[in-house]
């Protein structure tokens, strides 16, 4: 019928998660039947065992971006309790650092040469 929208079905791979226009049937890479919606995936595990450990307070919120460019570097999971309250309230809540249990003597020796204004270090490695 002219002047009426036709809505084109695209197709997936199911193997490498190419896209196909409709009328494609296999993939021409795979050799594998299309289908219409790729299965959703599921969720990747944490790769740790879920477990933080509180290593630091502050309430300087620039102390934040320091302690997340040291982290990240050197690839350190953690959370950051607080972080937005910090910044609305800078003394009225701290804001907490808490890394992953396996990561808490590395996460400690990357923030020993970084500048912070930390009010405690809560972890000791001596312990």
């Amino acid at each position: 019928m002219p002047g009426t929208l036709r809505k084109e079905h695209t197709m997936f791979c199911p193997n490498c998660k190419a896209e196909y226009k409709e009328g494609y049937t296999k993939c021409s890479d795979c050799g594998i039947v299309l289908v219409p919606e790729l299965p959703i995936e599921e969720l990747i595990e944490p790769e740790h065992d879920g477990s933080f450990v509180t290593i630091l307070e502050t309430n300087d919120f620039m102390d934040i971006p320091l302690i997340k460019a040291a982290l990240d570097a050197g690839n350190v999971q953690y959370f950051i309790q607080g972080e937005e309250m910090n910044v609305i309230y800078p003394f009225a809540q701290s804001a907490i650092l808490m890394v992953a249990a396996e990561d808490t003597e590395k996460a400690v020796e990357l923030l020993q040469d970084v500048k912070l204004n930390y009010i405690r270090m809560i972890f000791d490695p001596n312990q």
